[in-house]
């Protein structure tokens, strides 16, 4: 066994010799690239099978570097502990001088990595992260150092490799192990940070649409996107690849994490200006203290930008770029929706019929704009012979929260007089908020609406509104009044195939692109079909019955998802520099990034969508 275990290591050598020899590179790149591909290549798998090893490794790496430092230092140079004290860090300077302030940015290196665990704050709550920080992480970080720099003190000649030179020999393959498990877990922690803050961004408008993947059923938060997964591991391998060296890697991330510093610096104090209220004074004084502190860090790093430092500076021009251009065109397209609304005063003409045939059924008309009619609802009408009885004008938008409670999420109102059935919806969610498919959508909608008309008729101000006024009066409908409401009754039943599904719907044409098109994604899963009835109320208004009664039979014959298949082109008395963003740039995004159907979940077996151009 142990001859076979010898043969296999001996094969994984001259294998990875082999790739080294092809591609003209060292060994340990080629280790390198390896463990980077297959750490990419598993993420879609999702950290929740592995992420049980995550704080064991990470407990067991600091404890090892700390008992490495301290044996260091009792072997080499006890004395060296008197390098805790500032008076020697002024004398280094003092006799240093430029050479000094220079070598900063490798100084700069020791603390890197220690911004990584704010970051966790969305995980973690401030005092365990305080914690673990002033009693773990740093205490076992300085003695390492303070052993390195023992170690260094009577072996001067060993300064490129003095970490694992130090490391003495019976414990060196544990602790490389160890140290490359420990590499991996924090590599994984930073590929899992930029998938939340790519939602973030998406979220807030400023990046264009990715698929974003659920890998825990339970735990929120833990997702997967492959684009940028795959984009990430192109870039690390290019700079892999093409650096072969960790002084060039390390002067790139030694730039990229103070310059994180120091924006974080100033915006915290903005901070401290508008969220906290406190005087500008005090502001200020935050502002000049750190940032005296980071820029003599930060002016000795950007001397490091021909050696590798420009790297993150390009990708921050390239992503700067990316999402400008996404928010622009987004911003851009927004306000011609707003500028150029369906008069309310022409629907009214058109009459409760809007001109055309009202069919069975439930249209849900997506739209970025809360208020109003927008502009390609008029390309709908146009274009369509016939439209649904029932309306909703769904907008879905991320408020700048976290998250948003499912008592607040749903926003119902009335676009038109109660006989045009014409509804607005709100749906409201959070930056961190997770949109899952779960099926329960029109559900929910159906008993907002409900228990909206009822609270409508109940209220004296929504009665004795005028017509011109019914849009932009919004009510918040919460998940508890409407399980509180006796006027609906709501009955559950499960299937597994999805057949009785295909049977109850009224349109043949529905029942015959279900059944030629079964959900192959999920076969077997067990599904919730909901039926809805209104009560016996002798109380109960008859125009809310009537109105109740067509929103139900509505639900029973279908619903469809509307949307618009926008093209945005800038005009042509537009800047040169205009259209190639709108038309170049904006365009370019547009066609490469997931279509608004797939990131709103929508099905496709239910979606219609219409073409229009916008001219902005």
């Amino acid at each position: 066994m142990v001859c076979s275990l010898r043969q296999y290591q001996v094969n994984i050598f001259v294998v990875l010799n082999k790739l080294a020899l092809f591609f003209n590179l060292g060994e340990i790149v080629v280790l390198a690239c390896v463990i980077l591909v297959g750490l990419f290549a598993l993420q879609h798998f999702g950290t929740r099978r592995v992420a049980f090893m995550f704080a064991p490794i990470v407990i067991i790496w600091l404890v090892s570097i700390f008992s490495i430092g301290l044996y260091n230092i009792i072997f080499w140079n006890p004395k060296i502990v008197r390098a805790i004290s500032p008076y020697y860090i002024i004398k280094f300077f003092r006799e240093t001088g430029k050479d000094g302030w220079f070598s900063l940015g490798g100084i700069l290196l020791s603390v890197t990595g220690t911004e990584a665990m704010f970051a966790d704050l969305g995980h973690f709550t401030a005092l365990s992260i305080r914690l673990a920080f002033a009693f773990v992480v740093y205490p076992c970080l300085v003695v390492q150092y303070m052993g390195q720099a023992a170690f260094l003190s009577r072996n001067p000649q060993k300064v490129l490799n003095s970490f694992y030179d130090s490391i003495p020999g019976p414990v060196f393959w544990p602790i490389f192990v160890i140290a490359t498990l420990a590499t991996i877990v924090g590599s994984q922690a930073i590929i899992t940070a930029t998938f939340s803050l790519i939602k973030q961004c998406h979220a807030l408008g400023c990046f264009p649409r990715v698929k974003v993947v659920h890998t825990s059923k339970h735990i929120r938060g833990q997702i997967y996107i492959p684009e940028i997964n795959w984009i990430l591991m192109i870039l690390t391998l290019a700079i892999t690849i093409g650096f072969r060296s960790t002084t060039l890697i390390g002067n790139a991330y030694g730039l990229a994490c103070i310059t994180v510093m120091f924006i974080t610096t100033f915006l915290m104090a903005l901070v401290v200006t508008f969220v906290w209220q406190k005087s500008v004074l005090l502001a200020a004084m935050f502002l000049v203290f750190f940032w005296f502190s980071e820029g003599v860090y930060l002016s000795s790093a950007l001397m490091k930008v021909p050696q590798g430092g420009w790297v993150p500076l390009v990708l921050s021009v390239i992503f700067m770029l990316v999402m400008y251009i996404w928010h622009y065109g987004t911003r851009k397209k927004y306000n011609f929706d707003l500028h150029n609304k369906v008069s309310l005063k022409w629907l009214l003409g058109l009459g409760p019929s809007l001109g055309i045939v009202r069919v069975p059924g439930i249209g849900l008309i997506y739209s970025e704009l809360a208020t109003g009619v927008p502009a390609i609802f008029s390309h709908f009408v146009t274009n369509l012979p016939a439209f649904h009885k029932v309306l909703v004008f769904v907008c879905v938008k991320s408020v700048p929260v976290p998250y948003v409670s499912p008592e607040e999420r749903f926003l119902i109102g009335r676009v038109c007089p109660r006989p045009y059935r014409m509804y607005r919806c709100i749906v409201r969610y959070g930056y961190k908020d997770i949109q899952r498919d779960d099926g329960d959508f029109e559900d929910q909608l159906i008993q907002s609406i409900a228990e909206f008309i009822q609270m409508e008729a109940g209220d004296a101000q929504f009665c004795s509104s005028e017509s011109s006024s019914y849009d932009g009066r919004l009510a918040v409908i919460s998940s508890r009044t409407i399980q509180s409401s006796s006027s609906l009754i709501v009955t559950e039943r499960e299937d597994c195939d999805g057949i009785e599904s295909i049977q109850s719907s009224k349109s043949l044409m529905l029942q015959s692109l279900r059944s030629a098109y079964p959900d192959d994604e999920n076969p077997g899963v067990r599904r919730r079909h909901v039926r809805f009835e209104v009560a016996a109320s002798p109380g109960m208004d008859t125009g809310v019955r009537e109105e109740l009664m067509d929103l139900i039979e509505a639900k029973e014959a279908g619903v469809a998802y509307i949307m618009g298949h926008s093209y945005v082109k800038a005009r042509r008395s537009s800047s040169y520099l205009k259209k190639l963003v709108i038309d170049m740039g904006y365009s370019f995004l547009r066609k490469n990034c997931r279509g608004p159907s797939v990131a709103l979940n929508i099905p496709h077996i239910n979606l219609i969508e219409v073409g229009m151009i916008y001219y902005v």
